[in-house]
């Protein structure tokens, strides 16, 4: 069975890694003799990740104007007010792949949370019209982001995998039939423990993400995360290490946490973790915190699965899912419009703190469980 990993826009993104990570390696212990290859925008930071045969450049393409291609799309358009032609021009690099693999999986599930997608409603009509098995996997879509488009989209597959019930639910109600419930494979990822740096408290450390996202669609937000960091270090003995978890430029954690350490290191109680870890030893760094709170997904997965109790910051659909599937509520998961109140951020905290036991074992009872739902994913797999 040929298999490929496709719509990945590369590891600086160590979210995006984590799926691929996690996601080889659930499919070749369920398929050994599986060979599971991967299209990415940046293949060069994709090297690293072990159980991934070959990996594929696809960056989107640029028609250069007034060439043979530009003057098609330019006839195609005004003659048929058809965009199709250009979108297979712009994504060559994935579509002359089509003939090698016998099942496509597009892992980027977060795609579809961004808007209209015909780039890659057309990437997918041509994978069916070859005959392919199609597979969106770990999907997370919110009513708001659904459309009639995206709707006749997601019907070309065989198979959705949504890693949340939240997903489940949505996409079974909107008359998709095509859908299985499993947890994200990031929940299964492995980590990499590294030394510990100068200043880390065992024990006593909490880790801290934020994000220019989350910023970008709130701008108070910073404001409000910067007490709510002031309040830990003045009502607490807590080191706080800050934690990038996507390393990109215009969407980069690190720049933005160097502002909250270079605003506190007078304090001698403020870490911030290197930008160049990969996956797995952000998360073994994760697994020997106290507490974390964080603005990404797969941060606060690493979190989850390690038993560290999360507060999670400017949640969407997905972190909402996450949560209630395991703590069957939306627990310590605040949204975009409340992270803006640093009285709120606090309140939460302090819940967290108060709760802090209680949260360790609700993890320790039911992660096994959500990583048993993460097997299902490669088992829906092999029986299609």
């Amino acid at each position: 069975m040929k298999i490929l990993m496709f719509y990945h826009g590369g590891s600086n993104n160590r979210g995006c890694e984590a799926i691929v990570r996690s996601g080889a390696a659930l499919i070749k212990n369920q398929i050994p003799n599986a060979t599971i290859d991967l299209a990415s925008w940046k293949p060069e930071t994709d090297a690293h990740i072990p159980l991934v045969d070959t990996i594929y450049c696809d960056k989107p393409k640029k028609i250069k104007k007034y060439s043979i291609e530009w003057l098609n799309c330019i006839i195609q358009f005004k003659l048929f007010k058809n965009e199709n032609y250009a979108f297979r021009v712009i994504h060559s690099d994935i579509i002359k792949l089509i003939p090698n693999y016998d099942i496509f999986l597009s892992i980027g599930g977060d795609n579809y949370c961004y808007g209209e997608q015909p780039g890659i409603y057309e990437i997918d009509r041509c994978v069916k019209k070859a005959g392919k098995k199609l597979v969106l996997w770990g999907a997370s879509l919110g009513d708001e982001d659904l459309s009639d488009a995206k709707l006749e989209d997601l019907k070309l597959f065989d198979l959705i995998l949504a890693r949340e019930s939240l997903t489940y639910e949505i996409l079974r109600k909107h008359g998709l039939i095509n859908v299985k419930l499993c947890a994200d494979g990031a929940f299964t990822m492995e980590k990499e423990v590294l030394p510990l740096p100068v200043g880390w408290q065992v024990g006593n450390t909490l880790g801290f993400n934020f994000s220019p996202l989350v910023w970008n669609k709130n701008k108070e937000s910073k404001q409000a995360a910067i007490k709510l960091v002031q309040h830990i270090i003045e009502n607490s003995t807590m080191t706080i290490a800050f934690t990038p978890h996507v390393i990109e430029e215009g969407n980069d954690d690190y720049a933005c946490l160097q502002d909250f350490y270079n605003q506190f290191k007078t304090t001698g109680r403020v870490l911030l973790l290197p930008n160049n870890l990969n996956a797995i030893q952000y998360k073994g760094y994760i697994s020997k915190m106290r507490f974390f709170i964080g603005a990404r997904t797969h941060a606060t997965i690493a979190a989850y699965s390690t038993l560290i109790p999360t507060m999670v910051l400017g949640y969407s659909v997905k972190s909402k899912g996450i949560a209630i599937d395991i703590f069957s509520e939306e627990k310590l998961v605040l949204s975009l419009n409340e992270i803006s109140d640093s009285k709120k951020l606090i309140e939460k905290f302090q819940e967290m703190v108060i709760e802090e036991e209680n949260i360790i074992q609700i993890l320790a009872n039911n992660i096994p469980r959500i990583k048993n739902e993460s097997q299902k994913a490669a088992i829906y797999l092999s029986q299609m």
